[in-house]
């Protein structure tokens, strides 16, 4: 019997679906962008204020669904499984019901769920590694790279409890959003059984089965008073992506028209999720390139914590071995804020800005950029250095500045590649994912000559679904394996970069200017 499986890929933007058959077949896909996101509201860049109305999501799941079973025979959907950007957290009440879809919370954005970049938790990030430094129970940040990020659970929590009195009165739990879309579409929001994914909790919640879980109710608060009894509304145990979390809710099958026996697979973060969906195995980096980049590689065993990462989490990516995260705050972010910034007299095209850039040889004439637009967060967290173009003068052309800022965000890549060989981890290729990947040969091109390594491009440009999808296939008993399902599910490569050995000799050299610009960035 045939089966049919639906991935869902929540992204910064849009939500997207894709529909795939048992042997990978990609039969339809549908894309929804967030309607209140889209109109700029609850969002204040200046202050780094970041946050998704919950009805966006819920929304747009719903479009994305219908959209890619319009005409398909959907009694033979067997399993729905998602990804959601992380960290991503939302209050929520004693029922699972994010404060923001309660008349009273509606237009609160303190009542939201807190995008993953946003960065208006900085005085929570260093209270909480203020306390974690010198905790004599051990710290607790050492499978999360040994610093904590603003863009985290527990930052985002207290600076929510911190800033609204109301909101900390009429939270329950917090909860990232895959953990609560699974939930909603599974029919299961009570914070108290929900079943929490182990990649969010063990990447950016600190969880970690050394010590039982969450650090202890002691330890948050000693971080600030606000934190007490909120630990014992969370979790102890964590799921990985091939653990079913029920079946469909009722509801949603009747809406669907979907069968109700529809397995509601494991969910994950969206660059884990889109790591599997490319066929991520040990000694492959797969780079998820969008808003920001993901660097995900998995390990069969290691013995010691890596410094200076996003966190490292058994079964985070594929279950039985260590899942490693690092990545960039902002990578397709500082593109779009150039273009913002020549917008500003009247529309501006990224293609043709590329293609002026292209022209221009590497190094774009003495100009050097540097990538850190919304804070550093790999190597060695740190979300208060900035941006910068330096070496300006007055021959200097928005198409040089351009070239400057693609070279920037590259040369962050090659900041962690580097980061990951110099703690002896395993790298021979990488297989990039997103949108950037398959759209821009240029910026491809010079990823592969900066990095030094082929790149591969996954032929699947909803390689994120596609890993949800096969999550869903394992969750509903038709693999055994998220590796056995990738094997028959898996799309395989639409293109190779080789390096060009003159071009990654030259861009050495450049790369030099863009450390000494970045330290002198940190000095201030």
């Amino acid at each position: 019997m045939k089966h049919l499986f639906i991935g869902l890929d929540f992204g910064s933007d849009s939500v997207r679906a894709l529909l795939t058959d048992e042997c990978g077949n990609q039969l339809a896909d549908c894309v929804h962008n967030y309607t209140r996101w889209g109109k700029g509201l609850y969002c204040d860049a200046a202050k780094g204020q970041f946050r998704q109305h919950p009805a966006d999501y819920l929304e747009g799941m719903e479009k994305v669904i219908a959209g890619v079973l319009e005409g398909q025979e959907r009694s033979l959907v067997a399993g729905i499984a998602l990804d959601t950007t992380g960290s991503t957290p939302c209050a929520v009440d004693r029922n699972g019901t994010p404060l923001a879809l309660l008349p009273e919370f509606a237009d609160d954005p303190d009542a939201m769920f807190v995008l993953w970049k946003d960065h208006t938790a900085l005085e929570e990030e260093k209270r909480i590694n203020e306390v974690a430094a010198s905790w004599s129970g051990g710290d607790y940040r050492r499978y999360e790279g040994g610093i904590y990020s603003c863009e985290w659970f527990w930052s985002k929590y207290l600076h929510v409890l911190r800033s609204s009195q109301a909101v900390r009165n009429a939270a329950f739990s917090f909860v990232e959003h895959c953990d609560w879309i699974t939930g909603v579409l599974c029919g299961n929001t009570d914070p108290l059984t929900m079943m929490r994914n182990r990649c969010a909790a063990g990447h950016k919640a600190m969880w970690h089965k050394d010590w039982g879980g969450l650090p202890p109710e002691e330890f948050f608060c000693t971080i600030d008073p606000l934190l007490a009894h909120r630990r014992e509304n969370l979790y102890t145990e964590t799921f990985t992506v091939d653990v079913p979390r029920g079946t469909i809710a009722p509801g949603y099958a009747e809406k669907f028209g979907i069968p109700s026996s529809a397995i509601i697979g494991g969910c994950a973060l969206d660059c884990h999720m889109g790591a599997i969906g490319a066929g991520i195995v040990p000694g492959v980096m797969v780079k998820v390139m969008g808003t920001s980049t993901c660097d995900i590689l998995v390990e069969k065993a290691l013995d010691r914590a890596i410094p200076g990462i996003c966190g490292q989490v058994d079964g985070s990516v594929l279950p039985g071995m260590s899942g490693l995260e690092a990545g960039q705050s902002a990578f397709g972010d500082v593109y779009a804020w150039f273009k913002r910034f020549l917008s500003y007299s009247g529309e501006v095209s990224l293609e043709k800005l590329e293609a002026e850039a292209a022209a221009v040889p590497p190094g774009a004439a003495g100009v050097t950029a540097l990538d850190w637009f919304n804070g550093r967060r790999t190597p060695y967290a740190d979300p208060f250095v900035t941006g910068a173009v330096a070496g300006l003068n007055l021959g200097t052309t928005p198409a040089m500045v351009y070239r400057a800022l693609i070279e920037a965000t590259l040369f962050g890549s090659k900041a962690i590649l580097e980061h990951y060989i110099d703690q002896k981890l395993e790298i021979n290729s990488v297989t990039a994912v997103g949108g950037i990947s398959s759209k821009s040969p240029f910026i491809m091109q010079m990823c592969a000559d900066i990095l030094g390594v082929p790149i591969k491009v996954a032929a699947c440009t909803q390689a994120c679904a596609l890993g949800a999808a096969m999550a869903a296939a394992v969750s509903a008993g038709v693999y055994a394996s998220l590796e056995e399902a990738g094997r028959a599910m898996g799309a395989g490569f639409s293109r190779i970069y080789e390096p060009r050995k003159e071009f990654t000799e030259m861009y050495e050299k450049i790369y030099l200017r863009y450390v000494e610009l970045g330290k002198s960035i940190e000095m201030r």
